[in-house]
């Protein structure tokens, strides 16, 4: 019996390694104005294609893409900001439609039946015509018939958006506070995504909420880089339900979170980037925060300027540290360089202890990343903080679906928990 369960476990972790496990989609911005946006594509170690959409269609992807979510089992959508469309593709690259006319478009969520798009743009083309904005605006698509069918205005230069128990979650910026004639924004709208109403309006005291915003579970992950004069960069953290219950909700830390992502546990890793118009330096620093303990601390604790492994030195050693990401299904974790800006970057990977696996040519400002599930079923995962309980956790099996109970294995079974392959014994 014993020679089976092994043979068994061999046969299992065999066909472990024969599937593809880490399939990372990345988003390559090009140089605005351009119409050179691309997308990359990794898989289990090596760079399958740098021109993925372009392979898979036979035509340009778009100018300035700047977002990538995954809606469902059958549906991406991108960003595309100076294309003024949301592009939708299936998982394995092919176009399906593209939503025109949401000018100057940033960032996305769903909730699996609509797309929600924030705009720093002043119409939007929907169902019953053109509406017009003082402000910015965050656009919702049918994905049934990917139309616009409501919008809803809110703060200047709107960024980050999230969706929490039926709410949207967005971060304004007031970006063209230079040139618009109005100041820069300190506050977050919350919207009812049913109604696409405005139901409170934070001042979080922060100016410029601009960037990469991350989400675990209640919590968000916000950067502001300030004015790059006088005003100094931080990065704040969010609690959307005590938002909604009217309670103090915004903690500040004296760190930018310029890129950031959601580990496995529930965390945020960031790398700050500081820029000044003053000196014209980059300052960079790296950082781990514990959102819960930020807010229950009030921030005497939860943040450590550190990243597992060799992550701080390898960021140290960019040229332009671009982005970084956890793979929510196995965590193993991604970085990119855009090194000049203006020629080919590169994508990086990291063992989920933070242990270097290679380094990879892209193409132009690699920014934004998606991790394909291992099974091709996506269940929404890469929007869900891991639960917080202790030794079931961050729990797959080699379909990559969760688990919440590893119990329910027999002795001898191999599964996947916190990105490492676990042979259960009990």
């Amino acid at each position: 019996m014993k020679r089976l369960l092994t043979l068994f476990s061999l046969t299992l972790l065999y066909l472990y390694h024969a599937r593809a496990q880490e399939k990372i989609i990345l988003l390559n911005e090009g140089m605005w104005q351009a119409d050179n946006g691309r997308l990359s594509y990794f898989e289990d170690g090596s760079i399958v294609s740098n021109q993925w959409f372009r392979d898979s269609n036979g035509m340009k992807l778009g100018d300035t893409p700047n977002d990538i979510i995954q809606i469902n089992d059958t549906l991406i959508a991108i960003a595309i900001n100076w294309s003024n469309i949301v592009q939708f593709i299936t998982p394995d690259g092919k176009a399906v439609a593209a939503t025109e006319d949401i000018p100057n478009n940033r960032r996305l969520c769903s909730d699996g039946e609509y797309v929600y798009v924030t705009s720093y743009g002043h119409e939007c083309e929907t169902i019953e015509g053109t509406v017009y904005f003082d402000k910015g605006f965050v656009a919702k698509i049918d994905i049934s018939t990917f139309k616009v069918v409501a919008t809803c205005e809110v703060g200047y230069e709107p960024e980050g958006i999230a969706l929490y128990e039926g709410h949207l979650f967005v971060a304004n910026t007031g970006g063209y506070a230079f040139e618009e004639g109005h100041e820069f924004e300190t506050t977050v709208n919350i919207i009812n995504a049913g109604t696409m109403t405005v139901e409170k309006t934070i001042d979080t005291g922060v100016s410029n909420l601009y960037g990469e915003m991350s989400q675990s579970e209640r919590y968000l992950c916000i950067n502001s880089p300030g004015d790059y004069y006088e005003v100094s960069p931080c990065g704040l953290i969010f609690d959307c339900k005590k938002a909604l219950d009217n309670e103090d909700c915004v903690v500040v830390f004296d760190y930018p979170a310029t890129y950031n992502t959601t580990t496995l546990d529930g965390k945020f890793f960031a790398v700050g980037s500081s820029f000044s118009y003053l000196t014209g330096e980059y300052e960079f620093s790296q950082l781990t925060i514990d959102p819960r303990e930020m807010i229950e601390t009030g921030g005497e604790s939860g943040l450590s300027e550190s990243l597992p492994g060799t992550l701080k030195a390898d960021f140290m050693s960019m040229s332009q540290p671009y982005g970084i990401y956890v793979n929510p299904y196995t965590g193993y974790i991604y970085g990119s360089d855009a090194g000049s800006f203006e020629g080919a970057g590169y994508l990086y990977q990291w063992s989920p202890e933070g242990q270097l696996l290679g380094k990879h040519k892209v193409y132009i400002n690699p920014g934004h990343f998606l991790a394909l599930p291992p099974d091709g079923h996506y269940d929404g995962i890469g929007n869900i903080a891991q639960p917080q309980v202790a030794d079931y956790h961050s729990a797959y099996d080699l379909q990559g679906r969760r688990i919440g109970n590893i119990s329910q294995f027999k002795k001898g079974t191999i599964y996947i928990k916190d990105g490492k392959k676990t042979l259960y014994n009990r």
